[in-house]
Parts: structure tokens; C-alpha cells; sequence
């Protein structure tokens, strides 16, 4: 039985790309970001 290897990241990974898993993590950054942005400004 041969152990799977990766190169970097996480086994749990729901992306087969390490771009975008960046992009998608980017965009939740965004994303929360504009939330925070958005709640504030209405406080």
C-alpha cells in the first residue's frame, strides 16, 4: 500500500487546482471584508 503524496495544501481540499483554491479564498476575504464594510457602515 502506497501512501498518496501531496505537494502542498490540504488533503481535505475541495479543488483539484491550488489556483483555485487561492482565488476562492481570496474572494471569501473579499467577501467578508465588503460584510464588514457593509454592517459598520449601517451601525
Amino acid at each position: 500500500m502506497q501512501q498518496p503524496s501531496f505537494d502542498r495544501g490540504s488533503a481535505l481540499s475541495i479543488f483539484k487546482s491550488d489556483r483555485w483554491e487561492d482565488i476562492a479564498a481570496l474572494l471569501a476575504a473579499l467577501a467578508i471584508a465588503v460584510g464588514v464594510l457593509v454592517v459598520i457602515g449601517h451601525g
